[in-house]
């Protein structure tokens, strides 16, 4: 499955910007929004989280990101990491919520060594998955 550049799809993708700021001015997100936790918080929070973990993991040169979605679109990993050795599944969650059912099939299908969950929980290793908290995304480098 290595290298995954060769296995890049340029027709299915996903956007980013440079920063969640950024992200959150060109949605004309206000901060009472953010600080009042309303409807449209709990909608668009998951976009905003993506995108952070996606600015902290650009920081870590060695890792290549990738999106994955299975062929009937039922399933997506919001990041393939590719460090040259292993294809890393990295599902983020905006809550504390693990449920990751994408990441289930991801890992029934091509069982990689190591799976990463990233969300509001702590730190926590179960058999081939790791829980790490979104404050500390960095240490997948």
């Amino acid at each position: 499955m290595l290298p995954l550049k060769a296995y890049e799809d340029l027709k299915a993708f996903k956007l980013f910007l440079v920063d969640v700021g950024l992200l959150s001015c060109m949605t004309r997100l206000r901060q009472s929004i953010l600080l009042d936790g309303n409807d449209l918080f709990r909608e668009f929070k998951g976009a905003l989280t993506e995108q952070y973990v996606l600015q902290q993991l650009k920081t870590i040169k060695k890792i290549k990101t990738y999106y994955w979605t299975n062929d009937r679109n039922s399933a997506e990993i919001d990041f393939l990491l590719d460090n040259g050795n292993d294809v890393i599944p990295l599902e983020v969650k905006a809550e504390i919520n693990l449920q990751a059912k994408s990441l289930k099939v991801f890992r029934d299908k091509y069982s990689p060594a190591i799976s990463i969950r990233s969300s509001m929980a702590n730190y926590k290793e179960e058999a081939g998955l790791l829980n790490i908290p979104l404050y500390a995304i960095e240490i997948v480098g």
